[in-house]
């Protein structure tokens, strides 16, 4: 019986145990977690979703509370295009969480950023570009673009000198995405240094429309598996999603993938950045407590766990504070939303927003409980204490329980 451990993930001269914990944003997927990883041999990932309100938790800055003093004028107004990211500062808070990260780096693994281009911050392009070249400034191993079809990405770090030092990867949920990514950045003459392949199973914004059931992961890494062997193309293939157990990565390894990444199982851990009262509610969420829904104003679908404060909330939105889903006109669907339930009930004191989620806010405070499918399965994961609450786990051991597992076994903590 293979264990994870029996391979090897290669990109270019490295050789890592092919574990990659996902970028969880805002900040779930914290340093300390992609340390472990790293320090494991594995891939850890940060994500540089709202990176200025994250430097201003870790460093004490006051980004956030600049930006809103600078924009306070406007916080009555439904027009949001004047609230503009300084480009300067995105550019020096992404230093600061990343260089940190960096210098604290130990033992043989790798550790990326996860950047979303759905992140559009009311210029999309030039914020992308920034995030990027301050990440790879600051000496990131790696970026994983992520949320989008990034058609455009590569292009925006061309003349970057680390564009081919630096490993450079996408998220896609189909082989028509990849082929669109591959023929775009065709003229550049730079290959993906590897591919995650997100499945249907996985959490928060899904690659998939509500028909996201009718697919399945292994079908998808096999459909693009066959298809870059037919073109001579060599990139490793990491697949993502629903992905529980060592055995579970096992059955893709052999299949042909280079690595697995995996996530779910880490919200439950001390390094991850998910409070414990939260951490808690993951344990305690059954198979029917955990739906995929539509209230994200990416337009994505997003699964998560359905008693979260962040559904049904008609908070204002924070968008001269936060504003990290404006749109290039300075518009967001949770904006329309709002405004739309305020003209139809003037009298309310607060109102309530069914159909779409203030996603910056919610998820700054970790009340937007995205999750992967299979989170009702954490509670067999750990035990119980005497108060019945659930002991959370270290990184260390959800790390080495895929590394070494085997018959779909599951450790539990000594």
């Amino acid at each position: 019986m293979k264990r994870v451990d029996d391979f090897r993930l290669r990109l270019g001269k490295q050789e890592l145990v092919p574990i990659m914990v996902g970028g969880m944003g805002v900040d779930i997927s914290t340093s300390a977690l992609s340390l472990e990883a790293a320090r494991l041999g594995g891939i850890g990932h940060i994500s540089d979703a709202m990176v200025p309100t994250v430097a201003d938790r870790r460093f004490n800055t006051k980004y956030v509370k600049n930006k809103l003093q600078q924009y306070k004028f406007n916080v009555a107004n439904t027009d949001k295009s004047v609230v503009q990211f300084d480009l300067d500062l995105l550019a020096e808070a992404t230093k600061m969480h990343v260089g940190s990260t960096m210098e604290a780096k130990r033992g043989d693994g790798l550790i990326f950023i996860n950047c979303m281009e759905k992140l559009t911050m009311n210029a999309p392009k030039d914020t992308l570009r920034v995030r990027m070249r301050a990440a790879l400034d600051a000496g990131i191993d790696g970026i994983t673009l992520a949320a989008g079809l990034h058609l455009g990405s590569f292009a925006l770090i061309e003349d970057h000198p680390r564009f081919r030092d630096a490993k450079l990867g996408i998220i896609v949920s189909s082989l028509r995405a990849l082929q669109l990514f591959l023929k775009k950045n065709a003229r550049l003459n730079r290959l993906p240094d590897y591919v995650v392949v997100e499945g249907p199973l996985a959490g928060g914004h899904l690659g998939f429309g509500m028909d996201w059931a009718e697919y399945d992961l292994a079908t998808i890494v096999a459909e693009i598996r066959d298809w870059l062997k037919a073109e001579q193309l060599d990139i490793p293939l990491i697949p993502a999603g629903g992905i529980f157990t060592g055995s579970d990565a096992v059955g893709f390894l052999e299949m042909g993938a280079s690595a697995v990444q995996v996530a779910t199982r880490f919200t439950v851990t001390h390094e991850c950045g998910l409070p414990e009262k939260v951490q808690q509610e993951y344990f305690k969420a059954s198979e029917d407590d955990i739906e995929v829904n539509q209230i994200s104003p990416t337009g994505y679908p997003m699964r998560m766990i359905k008693h979260c404060p962040a559904i049904g909330d008609g908070i204002r939105p924070n968008c001269e504070a936060y504003g990290y889903l404006l749109d290039a006109k300075g518009s967001c669907a949770y904006i329309d939303a709002y405004n739309r339930e305020v003209a139809a009930h003037p009298d309310a004191r607060r109102v309530k927003v069914w159909d779409k989620t203030c996603l910056c806010t919610h998820m700054r405070n970790f009340d937007c409980w995205t999750c992967g499918h299979y989170t009702y399965r954490l509670k067999d994961t750990t035990r119980r204490n005497e108060d019945g609450t659930y002991r959370v786990l270290s990184a260390e051991h959800v790390f080495r329980d895929y590394q070494f597992s085997t018959d779909n076994a599951i450790a539990l903590p000594e």
